[in-house]
This record gives structure tokens, C-alpha cells and sequence, in this order.
């Protein structure tokens, strides 16, 4: 079921972004060679919880982490790790949510650790365009196959390939809430937007092909070629006017 949010629901969500997008910045400012994982997430929690919310991960469908880290050929869903250090030319992505006030925020970044190659650094610079190009296609009147082309014809176009078996998503007082968002389509198919819906926009980029498989743990999505991947998202409160991104400021 799609679910407006009400004005008193957006500026809960509001602040919910306004929290993920401080504790992302803080954990890229933190990130270099020799730290690991674990220490990340433990950084990620801490800021959560001073900020007066809560890890919207931790716990959910049994994750047991804070946040996300994805590495290289990672797609999403890495667990952190004491084990996992962070290295010179990694590509690292890191996925925040918080909940505040029982409704959720949530966006993801990919960064680069030091020196990477040009087609790690192309990478990186085409999946966060497609982001901004499927943010651009949020407005009311569009529908979800718009913002979903304008992420596909970017990336592809660029000789990238967008995942195909994850997908952006509704969010509000769940994290996951309809309807999916796919970061491919055609244009002028399926649910016309309307203000006060909010969605989730994550275009999951592959250097390869769009495969994926997923590790014995049962969370940890990677490339079935072995290939980079790099992930930016942005929670988008869907206006009368110009798309609102919720989780501004997060990269």
C-alpha cells in the first residue's frame, strides 16, 4: 500500500535524514587505510544514538550491525567486521539508516581510499549522476519508470550496468514500504508520483555485468563477476515543485 505522509510525518523524516546525512559525513571523514569495519559501525552507532535516534539496521530481518559496509566488489549489505581493514585504493560503501521518532532515513555513498584507478574514480562519478539524474525525474506528475530510465540510460550509456535484483524503495514509518523503485524502466510506466510520497533512490552500479550472488552470510550481495561496484542513495520527499532530498548534505 502507498502511504502520503502527512506534514507532521515529514518533519520526523526530516530530521531522520538530517541525522543520517551527519553520521555519513562523520564515518567519510573517518575512513582510511587501517581502519576497519567494525570500527566504523561502532562510530556510526554512537552518533546515532547522540543524536537522539536509533540504528535503523541493527536488528532488522537480523542484520547485526549498524551500518553497511560494502567493499569493491561488494554491491550491498556487507556486515562490518573486526577482521575487515580498509586499504589503499578500496572502494568502500557505506549505508546509513536511522530511525527518529518511529520513521526512518536512510542513504548510502560509495568513496574512494587513497589513489584508485580511472575506472574506479568514472565509476564513482557515474553512479552519483545517475543518482542526481533519477532525483531530477522525482517530480509529481512523472512516474516510477521515469526515474528508473534516468538512471539506466546514464549508466549504461557509460558502459556501466545497473543492478537489477535490488531496488530502491518507499520508506516512512517502515524502512522498506511500497512501492519499489528499480533504477531501470521506461518512461511513462507505472505509479505516477504524488506529493507526499517519499522513496528511497539507490542506483547500485556494476563496472560488469548486472549479476550478482550473495555470500554464505546470507546479507553480503556482490558482483558475480568480480567486477567494481559503487552505491549512492538519497531519501526523496516527492513535492509539488523540485523533489526534496531528505538526507541532503550526506556527500
Amino acid at each position: 500500500m502507498i502511504e502520503l505522509k502527512s506534514e507532521r510525518e515529514i518533519r520526523y523524516m526530516r530530521e531522520a535524514g538530517r541525522v543520517v546525512a551527519a553520521v555519513l559525513r562523520e564515518l567519510a571523514a573517518a575512513l582510511r587505510p587501517g581502519i576497519t569495519t567494525a570500527e566504523l559501525d561502532r562510530l556510526a552507532e554512537r552518533l546515532i544514538r547522540e543524536a537522539g535516534a536509533e540504528p535503523a539496521f541493527k536488528g532488522y530481518q537480523g542484520f547485526p550491525a549498524s551500518i553497511c559496509t560494502s567493499i569493491n566488489d561488494e554491491v550491498v549489505h556487507g556486515i562490518p567486521s573486526p577482521h575487515r581493514v580498509i586499504r589503499e585504493g578500496d572502494l568502500v560503501s557505506i549505508d546509513v539508516g536511522a530511525r527518529y521518532h518511529g520513521y526512518y532515513g536512510d542513504s548510502a555513498a560509495t568513496f574512494a581510499v587513497g589513489e584508485v584507478s580511472p575506472e574506479a574514480r568514472r565509476l564513482l562519478e557515474v553512479t552519483r549522476e545517475s543518482l542526481a539524474r533519477g532525483i531530477a525525474a522525482a517530480r509529481a506528475g512523472n512516474r516510477l519508470g521515469d526515474i528508473g530510465y534516468a538512471v539506466q540510460e546514464y549508466v549504461e550509456a557509460a558502459g556501466f550496468s545497473v543492478v537489477r535484483d535490488y531496488a530502491g524503495h518507499g520508506i516512512g514509518r517502515a524502512m522498506h514500504e511500497d512501492p519499489q523503485v528499480p533504477n531501470y524502466g521506461r518512461p511513462g510506466t507505472g505509479l505516477r508520483l504524488r506529493p507526499g510520497l517519499v522513496i528511497a533512490i539507490e542506483p547500485m552500479v556494476n563496472a560488469g555485468g548486472h549479476a550478482v550472488r550473495t555470500d554464505p552470510d546470507g546479507w553480503t550481495v556482490r558482483t558475480a563477476d568480480g567486477s567494481l561496484s559503487a552505491h549512492f542513495e538519497h531519501t526523496v520527499l516527492i513535492t509539488g515543485g523540485e523533489p526534496e532530498v531528505l538526507t541532503g548534505g550526506a556527500f
